[in-house]
């Protein structure tokens, strides 16, 4: 074989927005739901800049009837004069990766979109997008179709189509088909980002629009109460036992706002915001608290004689044992992980909230006995069972070497390298049995799992323990879960880098996947928010054609385009479930990396994430008919 020539000219320059197009991964995360909400997220963030520069104080949002989205505000509008680049400085912006206002602290004390990619990303992955600037009295107005300019400058300048006293910016964009894997924007994502923006922003009025035929809606998001408000929001439903708490400071030119409040409830809801952006996998400003808090109660509890000379301190899963907090940080240069901003890394973020919650908490419980009181018996309360469980779970937990699985039915991979390896839990004997024969045994491990495993959402910790399939899942990940019972949580001791949920294509299936993946939500949410987490797509049918190769077809989109394109006889088999596959047929459709097709689980808004997974796994029924009522039309029937 010829060697492949490899030399300066095999060295690509992708130029403008090219690059974008080419990896839009790399820039807004993925070309699901998620990515595509995401740009969405862009150009309203760039409005909240604006908002937060003091310029701007209203935003309209509008998903249109044609399946693009408007968003417009009323701030200073993008810059349109003369760039020292020889065109206007709107072009720049729109078209150009890394040019924007929030690079000098200038014109942005702090912002969100300190990339100063967001709205030319958003532009290079539009099938088209319009651009309107209210600006010194005039109407500029440009337009682009995949990122590239389809208005003609008038001598280097946007051309003015008319006069006006407003001040401000209207974006219209259509996301493109050839890059996504659908273009309908998810409303309710949107509504709930769109609603904590304002509890963000308490000066902030969001008017939302929904003109898309059959989902109509108009809605106004206004809290000048702001994050108080949302951790009432966040509590609705619950019983407090103390009113929310909130204070505000700065420190190292870091300004830090933090409410909270704690209710009677075994839980901890804890939310970070660093400039507006939810940082879905904490960071530095997390840290600063939860230490400073954990600490403070310790020395209060020691101080009130509540903890004894003799007795170990509470732990930090102790002290926010039923606390439900928001942490909002407005930085003037952040460092965050990754462009989708989840994880705040900034390390003086840390001595910042640690000093503004120092101040302000010893201050608040010094004049606050009693809630002080009240909050150390959560932390009691949370104690007391933790020790009891350690006691009753010491043999499970804490032995260095202990059966990988307490049922014997674990086949475990040959590989010890954890990004190689993969652990499929499957459903049933019979599913498992194909599974283990079919596998590859170097790097693949097959758990199989009896039917539909305990509702955690529902039961208390030590039903939770107790439970046969979740010990034997905890013991075979190796990485421990939650925080507090003798086994905490550490995402680097996981075995496989793959957790892969393999059950029918059926309602069942999907009951135990549910079930599964309110397990891990609940107690490794990790593994979810660093994309462990898989649900394996077993095919629906395979077709046997007169003439032609066999196919394996996944859905029933997939068995219409076949019907269409095949006009030959062919024999139909559909798979009941995985059972009936034999091994051979269950590698080469779910098993083989080269043909499998995998989901991975992903959370685009942890309070919505946990609000839903609460009312749906729950033990309220009312809100849970309520929702099944209201979304019944959207339901795929297995009949």
């Amino acid at each position: 074989m010829a060697k492949t020539q490899y030399d300066a000219d095999s060295i690509t320059v992708l130029e403008g927005l090219e690059a974008v197009r080419k990896r839009p991964g790399m820039y807004i995360g993925s070309v699901g739901t998620k990515g595509l909400n995401h740009l969405i997220y862009e150009i309203v963030d760039n409005s909240v800049d604006e908002h937060l520069a003091g310029e701007c104080s209203t935003i309209w949002v509008t998903l249109e009837a044609d399946g693009s989205c408007t968003v417009r505000d009323n701030g200073r509008g993008i810059p349109v004069e003369m760039h020292k680049k020889g065109v206007s400085a709107e072009r720049i912006v729109l078209s150009t990766l890394h040019a924007g206002g929030k690079f000098d602290n200038n014109s942005y004390k702090t912002s969100g979109g300190l990339h100063g990619v967001g709205s030319s990303v958003v532009n290079a992955l539009s099938e088209h997008l319009d651009i309107v600037i209210y600006k010194n009295g005039k109407i500029h107005h440009d337009a682009y179709e995949r990122g590239i300019p389809v208005v003609e400058l008038e001598n280097g300048l946007l051309p003015v189509i008319g006069r006006t006293r407003e001040t401000g910016t209207k974006i219209n964009f259509l996301p493109d088909g050839e890059i996504f894997e659908k273009t309908r924007f998810k409303a309710d994502w949107l509504k709930s980002r769109l609603h904590e923006t304002a509890y963000l922003n308490p000066k902030l009025t969001i008017y939302y629009e929904n003109r898309r035929p059959g989902e109509e809606e108009q809605l106004t998001y206004s809290e000048p109460e702001g994050i108080l408000a949302y951790v009432k929001e966040l509590n609705s439903g619950k019983t407090p036992i103390h009113d929310p708490v909130y204070f505000k400071g700065e420190s190292e030119n870091i300004e830090v706002e933090v409410a909270f409040q704690f209710v009677d409830a075994f839980e901890e809801n804890v939310l970070g915001f660093c400039n507006n952006i939810f940082t879905q996998e904490g960071g530095t400003h997390l840290v600063g608290f939860k230490t400073r808090f954990t600490t403070l109660i310790n020395s209060y509890a020691r101080e009130l004689g509540i903890l004894k000379e003799k007795d170990t301190n509470f732990t930090g899963a102790d002290t926010r044992n039923g606390m439900t907090a928001v942490i909002a940080v407005k930085h003037p240069d952040p460092i965050f992980e990754g462009q989708t901003k989840t994880k705040l890394a900034s390390a003086d973020c840390t001595k910042a909230v640690v000093n503004v919650s120092g101040d302000e908490l010893q201050l608040y419980f010094d004049r606050n006995l009693e809630v002080l009181k009240a909050i150390i018996s959560c932390a009691e309360k949370s104690a007391k069972i933790r020790k009891a469980e350690e006691k009753a779970k010491t043999n499970m937990l804490t032995k260095s070497k202990f059966s990988f699985d307490s049922n014997g039915k674990l086949a475990n991979c040959e590989s010890r390298d954890a990004e190689k390896c993969e652990i499929f839990i499957v459903e049933g004997d019979s599913a498992g049995g194909s599974a283990k024969m079919g596998r590859n045994r170097r790097y693949q491990a097959i758990l199989p799992i009896r039917g539909k495993i305990l509702n955690v959402e529902k039961a208390s910790m030590d039903k939770v323990l107790a439970n046969a399939e979740i010990k034997t899942m905890i013991n075979a990940f190796g990485c421990g879960f939650s925080e507090g019972y003798g086994n905490d949580f550490d995402i680097t001791k996981l075995r496989y880098h793959k957790i892969v949920l393999m059950t029918d294509a059926d309602v069942d299936g999907s009951h135990i996947d549910t079930l599964l993946l309110t397990f891990l939500y609940r107690f490794m949410p990790d593994l979810i928010n660093n994309g462990h987490v898989y649900i394996a797509m077993p095919p629906l049918y395979k077709v046997i054609p007169k003439r032609g190769e066999e196919e394996y077809l996944y859905d029933e989109k997939a068995l219409e385009r076949y019907r269409k394109t095949h006009t030959g006889e062919f024999t139909l088999q559909r798979f009941k479930g995985l059972g009936e596959m034999d091994a051979e047929q269950l590698w080469e459709t779910t098993l083989n990396p080269e043909n499998r097709v995998l989901k991975r689980v992903e959370i685009e808004d942890a309070r919505m994430a946990s609000e839903i997974t609460e009312m749906l796994m729950g033990s309220d029924v009312p809100p849970r008919r309520q929702f099944i009522y209201e979304h019944a039309d959207e339901a795929e029937i297995d009949a």
